[in-house]
């Protein structure tokens, strides 16, 4: 494109001008260079700040001529473009140029969306962050198309080869925070989705959850039927087991199928509801069939093992069930089950 335009001198200046800004941002492509190096340069070219904004993550970039971040509030935009990838609008670009816009200024930014789109495509959004819940709920959403879940992934930063594993979350920490300690050194992604969190990630370290989150992970699967199992593994976890992974429910999983009206018409669950009312009994039960060990159970309770045979005695009445036997505690530890999953 330079030696096109050395080689027709003849051009009027304004079509030279065109030339000359097209190889410029070529040159600029061919250097991959970032969308922050990106608006610096336009910045510079135009002689005013120029600015990029991404929609997916709500990043904005805005640059002086002199290479400097531009600070305070933005002055209006005096000429601006979409910024679409694979016909989709995923952000804008802008010139700030006090008065009237140049005669180039419509070439410049549609040189800048373009080259910015190619930015996004090849490196994606920042590693760890906040992510645009209208995206995440298209990934994760059932009704999702194919292409359309495929691209919205592009967008949040993970590549096609790449499975993505979707976790359903509660808790008071900021989600990026816990989605930067359980997947370091990959993509992930955060978003609150009807007030459950949903983080999207490669790879996940169950032990690196910090205290107070609980958390269902869902399979590497499709997105949607790894959310779904997400949302069924977060209604198993308790304040013993934090994170259970659906993949370790087996079985259990068809638990969270039964219909509630069903659930509740159970003698045992019905007997297990009864006695929530006392903590104390409640965490007696919680304990043994944690652990299926009275002397085990003992210790989570720092208790004497024979105040704990007494108080199990007393429980097994009062449920119609003989905890101390191997079908009485399979009847007692999938009663408890069910009556948490009718209480979730």
């Amino acid at each position: 494109m330079e030696a096109l335009a050395e080689r027709l001198p003849h051009l009027d200046s304004q079509v030279q001008g065109v030339i000359r800004v097209v190889a410029f941002y070529d040159t600029l492509m061919r250097r991959r260079v970032d969308l922050a190096a990106l608006a610096r340069a336009s910045a510079g070219l135009a002689e005013c700040v120029a600015g990029i904004r991404l929609s997916g993550t709500g990043r904005v970039i805005r640059a002086l001529p002199d290479g400097g971040q531009a600070s305070g509030p933005p002055s209006p935009a005096s000429t601006t473009a979409p910024i679409t990838l694979d016909e989709e609008e995923i952000g804008t670009v802008w010139l700030e140029r006090p008065g009237s816009p140049s005669p180039l200024d419509g070439v410049l930014l549609d040189r800048l969306a373009i080259a910015a789109a190619a930015v996004v495509e090849r490196y994606g959004p920042a590693r760890t962050t906040m992510a645009d819940p209208a995206l995440v709920e298209l990934v994760i959403s059932a009704d999702s198309d194919e292409a359309a879940r495929a691209r919205a992934l592009r967008l949040l930063g993970f590549a096609a080869d790449l499975p993505v594993r979707v976790l359903a979350v509660r808790s008071r920490l900021p989600l990026d925070q816990v989605g930067g300690l359980i997947c370091p050194a990959r993509p992930v992604r955060a978003a609150s989705l009807a007030g459950v969190g949903v983080i999207l990630a490669t790879t996940v370290d169950p032990a690196r959850f910090p205290a107070g989150v609980r958390a269902g992970i869902g399979a590497a699967a499709s997105p949607d039927r790894s959310w779904r199992q997400a949302r069924t593994a977060l209604r198993f976890t308790t304040p013993r087991q934090p994170v259970v992974r659906n993949d370790d429910l087996g079985a259990l999983a068809l638990l969270a199928e039964i219909p509630p009206d069903a659930a509740r018409d159970n003698a045992d669950v019905a007997a297990i509801a009864r006695m929530a009312n006392s903590a104390e009994d409640l965490e007696t039960l919680d304990a043994y069939c944690a652990t299926g060990s009275l002397r085990q159970a003992a210790d989570l309770l720092h208790l004497h093992h024979s105040s704990v045979a007494r108080r199990l005695d007393q429980i097994g009445k009062a449920l119609g069930i003989g905890l101390t036997e191997p079908t009485g505690l399979t009847r007692a530890r999938l009663a408890l089950t069910v009556w948490r999953l009718l209480n979730d």
